[in-house]
């Protein structure tokens, strides 16, 4: 930061007559380095210059020239050191008020974080209340229900009775014309009888009565029940309402996870500063070590005064014992010693205060130490916490993650009389994620975690998948692979074009971003070791791409199906891979990585098809292993970045393949079919995972069932002949995004001894 600023300003020369500046100690951090220096400012050059300064004296003997340079000189350095003190405090006034906003930004996450959880709980409580009140009211529903059948079944009870009374009736009509015929006989049987029929005229009335109310219960059972079915339509508005701001509140959470994420970011701008504090320090450090020099040096020559003065003092009494005649010459050097004196008088005060002002900057600097330790500690932890958030972020986006990417138009694609046979959804629910296809009319969805149209740049692709690669410098083992059909742009994607630096691939730019934080990271005491391999899998068969002892027969033996060397893959406990003598190569910087991936790209099977003019036959296996220690924390981390580039997936009637082709082909498309056996017996959650069905899914099995961190890029062409291509790819890449493994986990163990010995 010093060396920003100061390269950037205009030099100014130096003139040090009527320079003064303010000592007043309730002054307040100057906003501009050098305010009360006079407006001088100091270059690197400038100072070592003052350093390199030697005074020049046309007489040595002449001590007044002496103590003038001297005290000149002395006024310089102090203005230097006056100037560095006030640049100093500017700095420590900027990391408090950017330590300040660092602490505001993150108590306004926290307090977003505590509002949305109450808010969130506040919902709950409220569609708790709700279920109970709706499930209260369906009970409510179902008893008058019952109470209507019930009320249903009397009243036809009732009319059943009706009918049987008016029959009795008729009955006893005929029975009464029978009785006026037998009058004289029957008069006390009549009598009976009519008193008879007025009791049942009285139960008739009584019965109408009782169906009269029973209607008007029904009326009402009716009108509660209509009340009922408004009550419900009402929850069911509430609860849609309910529905939206829950809706509302998730988007309200994900812009704090946006700020969450934007404070990350300027937390590792302070960090930047902090370092760039640190050499500032180193450089006062460097700067106070001269000034202690010159003290010295200025010591030895007051010293060199002192003998010289008694050299004139003795060379005086010589003369008064010569030259008794020449006391006028006498009497006026004794003036001049006096004079001598009173300058060394001077001398010796302004080297006092010098000294003074040695121990002021030798406490100023131990202060700054401890400031600088404390600064370590919070840098320290403030790592820890990133590195915790980092992965907390990660999960909590998705056990295994699918990006779909689109490939532009090539001059050699088709054109659809249909139009566009791609699309992606503008919704704010598939914006970004989204892509339809259209086939034969009917059109097809997809949604992805990430959907990259033709037009998106390598930095963009990279830019999504940095947070994983800066997990396997976290300790997490992390797996991306690239699936489709030829020609769709994988190896592109994964590997670029060679000689275009803005077209590189996710290969080369993992590696530049693992370096460039290795070195960012030496401050912190983190130390990195890395190891390369690189193989492919053809036809089944595992070839080492690294090996240096390969001959010309060995890989027309291997590419015939019988290879030279047999590879056997074996996982241990911890969830590691090993291939047996596969090499493994150190690396200490991005470029002996290019040389290596040049040396594979040669190695590496391609052959012409339809589909493509080069295309790659074998399944391409990129392995980094990184292992870490920090010494002051005793930290120990080991992680693996493993880059896939999987061979294209075609059916034989589009690829044209015959005789070796065809037999690349079968075997490729049989390992693809294993891999997505794999995938699914995931998905399903089986007991029995055939994973030893080819040596891809074998290989890969850490990576799909286990612990690791894991990422698949589906690339499509947007050629309308390879629409049925691209469409199975879409539909497997779906499932693939269905499926769900275990929650990563941080290799922190140290290595074992027989690390190496396990790879050969």
């Amino acid at each position: 930061m010093v060396g920003t600023a100061t390269n950037g300003r205009a030099r100014q020369a130096f003139s040090y007559v009527n320079v003064g500046y303010d000592m007043s100690p309730g002054s307040a951090p100057a906003s501009n380095a050098g305010s009360e220096c006079g407006g001088i400012e100091f270059t690197r050059e400038d100072v070592e210059a003052l350093l390199r300064e030697k005074p020049k004296r046309r007489d040595k003997f002449n001590l007044k020239e002496k103590c003038d340079i001297l005290t000149e000189y002395i006024k310089r350095l102090k203005l230097c050191i006056k100037w560095f003190q006030e640049l100093e405090a500017t700095y420590v006034f900027e990391q408090e008020k950017l330590q300040n906003r660092l602490d505001k930004a993150e108590l306004r996450c926290f307090e977003t974080e505590s509002l949305l959880k109450d808010k969130e709980e506040e919902l709950n409580s409220i569609i708790q209340e709700l279920r109970k009140n709706y499930s209260s009211l369906q009970e409510k529903f179902e008893q008058e229900e019952c109470d209507k059948l019930s009320a249903m079944d009397s009243l036809t009870k009732e009319r059943q009775a009706r009918l049987d009374i008016e029959r009795s009736q008729n009955t006893l009509s005929e029975e009464l014309g029978r009785a006026q015929r037998e009058l004289s006989s029957a008069n006390q049987k009549i009598s009976s009888l009519n008193d008879m029929y007025k009791r049942l005229q009285d139960y008739i009335a009584s019965l109408q009565q009782y169906n009269s109310k029973l209607h008007t219960d029904l009326s009402t059972v009716e009108d509660d029940l209509k009340r009922v079915e408004k009550e419900k339509a009402g929850m069911g508005e509430n609860l849609s309402m309910l529905r939206g701001q829950l809706t509302m509140c998730k988007a309200s959470h994900d812009e704090a996870v946006k700020q969450r994420d934007a404070l990350v970011n300027e937390a590792a701008s302070l960090k930047m500063e902090l370092q760039q504090v640190r050499d500032d320090r180193d450089r006062l450090l460097l700067q106070v070590q001269s000034l202690t020099a010159e003290v010295v040096q200025y010591k030895e020559s007051t010293q060199n005064s002192c003998s010289e003065l008694d050299n004139l003092t003795t060379k005086t009494n010589e003369l008064e014992d010569k030259c008794l005649s020449q006391s006028n010459e006498i009497s006026t050097l004794k003036d001049q010693l006096t004079t001598a004196l009173e300058k060394l008088q001077v001398s010796d005060l302004s080297a006092l205060e010098t000294r003074s002002e040695y121990e002021e900057q030798k406490k100023l600097i131990s202060e700054l130490q401890s400031r600088l330790a404390d600064a370590e500690f919070k840098v320290i932890e403030g790592e820890m916490l990133r590195k915790k958030l980092h992965n907390t972020i990660l999960e909590l986006k998705g056990n295994i993650r699918v990006f779909c990417r689109v490939r532009p138009l090539l001059p050699d694609d088709g054109l659809c009389a249909d139009g566009k046979v791609i699309s992606y959804p503008t919704s704010m629910e598939a914006f970004g994620r989204g892509i339809d296809l259209v086939q034969t009319g009917q059109k097809h969805s997809f949604t992805f975690d990430k959907v990259f149209v033709p037009d998106a740049s390598q930095e963009d692709v990279f830019e999504e998948i940095s947070q994983l690669v800066q997990s396997a410098l976290d300790g997490y083992k992390v797996c991306i692979f690239a699936y489709g059909q030829t020609g769709s742009g994988k190896t592109y994607t994964m590997m670029g074009k060679p000689g275009q630096p803005e077209q590189k691939g996710l290969i080369p730019r993992s590696l530049e971003q693992i370096f460039q934080t290795r070195q960012s990271l030496l401050a912190q005491g983190w130390k990195y070791e890395m190891q390369v391999s690189m193989l492919e899998i053809y036809n089944e068969t595992i070839r080492d791409l690294l090996s240096t002892n390969r001959s010309s027969m060995d890989i027309s033996r291997t590419e015939n199906g019988v290879g030279s060397k047999q590879y056997t893959i074996k996982h241990d406990a911890s969830g590691n891979t090993h291939v047996s003598d596969l090499t493994i190569v150190d690396v200490r910087s991005a470029k002996e990585v290019s040389y290596l991936l040049d040396r594979a790209a040669q190695s590496r099977s391609v052959g012409k098809t339809q589909m493509n003019e080069k295309s790659s036959r074998s399944h391409f296996v990129f392995t980094l292993r990184i292992s870490g220690v920090n010494e002051s924390t005793e930290q120990q981390v080991q992680g693996v970045l493993n880059l896939i580039d999987l061979a294209g997936s075609e059916r034989l009637s589009k690829s044209g393949s015959t005789g070796d082709r065809l037999k690349e082909t079968q075997a490729i498309n049989k390992s693809l079919s294993s891999l997505s056996d794999v995938i699914f017996a995931l998905a399903k959650k089986e007991d029995h995972v055939p994973f030893r069905n080819s040596k891809l899914t074998y290989l890969l099995q850490p990576c799909l069932g286990g612990d690791s961190k894991t990422l698949m890029f589906v690339n499509i062409s947007p050629d309308p002949s390879s629409l049925g291509e691209s469409l199975c790819s879409l539909r497997f890449a779906s499932r693939v995004n269905a499926c769900e493994i275990g929650t990563p986990r941080r290799q922190t163990n140290p290595r074992s001894p027989d690390y190496r010995l396990s790879y050969g």
